[in-house]
């Protein structure tokens, strides 16, 4: 009886447990002014993970702000010129640089947003490799999330056994720490 069990129950005790890891970078670079979180910490998405100090993105924003405003200016007194037929090649000039200015204050607020870095998804703080006062480079991971929602588990069986192995069926895993899961195939 016990042999029958082996040969015709799907089980194997060669199984791995997986999940997707992410890892986070900063958008923008700069001295870590905020690091709320520790290793192997749950956090909810949206959570705040560091901040990058905002000081000269502050300032970037508000230069491109003025920017903006004068060139605003400008192409109010253009455009009161602009009845005149010779006006119409700096009033077109004026509304591209408008444009411009205007472009550069979307970028500089994008990048002053983006000194909080946030997670991603639900899940687990790890390869941590940031503290208070380092300085981030952006697009250097500086952490990792385990996505706690994206668990699975590979199992490695014998030939003989997958055709009784069927999609939707249910699946018992017993980890090596004594856990015991449950899910389905």
């Amino acid at each position: 009886m016990l042999w029958v069990h082996y040969m015709n129950d799907p089980w194997t005790r060669d199984g791995r447990v997986r999940a997707d890891v992410i890892n986070v970078a900063p958008d923008v670079s700069g001295a870590v002014v905020q690091m709320p979180v520790h290793d192997n910490q749950l956090v909810k998405k949206g959570d705040l993970l560091m901040e990058i100090d905002p000081s000269h993105y502050q300032i970037a924003v508000e230069q491109a702000e003025a920017n903006v405003a004068a060139r605003a200016d400008m192409d109010s007194l253009v455009v009161s010129k602009e009845a005149r037929e010779n006006a119409m090649q700096t009033a077109s000039t004026a509304a591209a640089q408008l444009q411009q200015a205007q472009a550069a204050l979307d970028a500089a607020t994008l990048n002053l947003a983006r000194t909080k870095v946030v997670s991603p998804v639900d899940g687990y703080v790890t390869n941590l490799n940031v503290f208070r006062g380092d300085y981030a480079t952006a697009g250097a991971a500086k952490l990792a999330i385990v996505d706690s929602h994206s668990f699975w588990v590979y199992g490695y069986f014998e030939e003989t056994k997958l055709p009784h192995v069927r999609i939707g069926d249910k699946a018992q895993i017993r980890l090596m720490s004594g856990g015991e899961l449950k899910g389905h195939v």
